[in-house]
């Protein structure tokens, strides 16, 4: 029997806080792994709140830039610069110790921003969508139906849809109704913050916040893509008696930069997000049988998107990118440096 002690096996599990008869079990993990936890997230946390910022300076301060389209940038990068600034350095506290530490009440308030700013970065990227739907699809009605009541109507919509389910939800706990006794019974204990969810609400909030959204914006640049292609094959075939091998080559060239380009939306976002809605789709129907560090992977994966939208969608435009070298070099502070012409 003392060898068994000796071994471990009967060594009582950490908890969050020893003297609670109600506290949750701690993972303790070795130093070494909990300061390399905290150097990964910290950097994608600062990448994160670094690169929206920069996209938020660019199209406050350059004129050139304050259009429509730029100001759904705009709002994504807020809500971005609100997911790396505000949700991540309290998650990365409670992903690296396993315990919630900052009380109850932040708490409800850590996770109903989470869901809010998160589902504010999905909505604002579906709405981006929709505006390059018309930009390229139907050049010619653009200006007549994504006019900038329209935007701003759109962009107040996303943001209270977006705050009405992660307000909503958590604070006049929609997510646990009519599974309030097994939620405070089974599940709730001291030092854990996760959003518990029945089953209604796991098939119904998904769908609000991601499936929804998703299907609308695979949809929208799939016909993108379509319509990109024949307008570059009617090009083609009504000037392939003038074409010189160079223009073909520059036409070739543009349809695979289109394709690389919905390519990465796509991809960075659905990869982003799947895996998490997934599983959170499957543990209420596996009786909650997924395990707290997957969670956590799966939403660090998520929250990956924010870091990444600047450089999907700012980045890859060269005017962003001359707008940034004039803010990092500092010329942003020179008198008239709104009025730079980036393109």
């Amino acid at each position: 029997m003392d060898n068994i002690i000796d071994l471990g096996i009967l060594e009582e599990p950490s908890l969050c806080f020893s003297s609670l008869n109600t506290s949750c079990l701690k993972i303790d993990y070795p130093l070494e792994v909990r300061v390399l936890l905290y150097i990964l997230f910290s950097t994608s946390s600062l990448i994160t709140v670094i690169g929206n910022l920069l996209v938020i300076i660019t199209v406050v301060h350059f004129r050139q830039l304050r259009t429509s389209t730029n100001y759904l940038i705009l709002s994504l990068a807020v809500a971005d610069l609100l997911v790396g600034g505000i949700v991540m350095p309290p998650s990365m506290i409670r992903s690296v110790e396993t315990c919630w530490y900052l009380g109850s009440t932040f708490c409800k308030i850590h996770s109903s921003l989470d869901v809010t700013v998160c589902t504010a970065s999905i909505l604002n990227l579906c709405i981006i969508s929709l505006d390059r739907y018309y930009a390229v699809c139907h050049p010619l009605l653009y200006y007549s139906k994504m006019t900038p009541t329209t935007i701003r109507f759109m962009i107040v919509v996303c943001w209270g849809i977006s705050a009405a389910t992660g307000f909503g939800m958590i604070f006049l706990e929609l997510n646990i109704l009519g599974n309030e006794e097994f939620y405070y019974n089974t599940f709730l204990c001291e030092g854990a913050c996760t959003i518990f969810q029945t089953k209604v609400a796991a098939l119904v909030l998904p769908m609000l916040s991601f499936y929804i959204p998703a299907v609308i914006m695979l949809c929208v640049y799939v016909k993108i893509f379509r319509t990109a292609q024949r307008q570059a094959c009617a090009i083609q075939s009504t000037n392939a008696q003038m074409k010189t091998t160079e223009e073909k080559s520059t036409i070739s060239k543009s349809e695979r930069k289109a394709t690389k380009t919905l390519a990465i939306i796509m991809g960075v976002f659905l990869t982003s997000w799947v895996p998490y809605f997934t599983c959170t789709c499957i543990d209420q129907f596996t009786e909650y049988l997924v395990p707290a560090v997957v969670y956590d992977v799966l939403i660090w994966v998520a929250y990956f998107n924010s870091t990444c939208n600047p450089i999907v969608y700012a980045f890859f435009y060269s005017w962003f990118r001359h707008a940034f070298r004039v803010i990092l070099s500092g010329e942003i502070f020179l008198a008239h440096s709104s009025h730079t012409k980036l393109f």
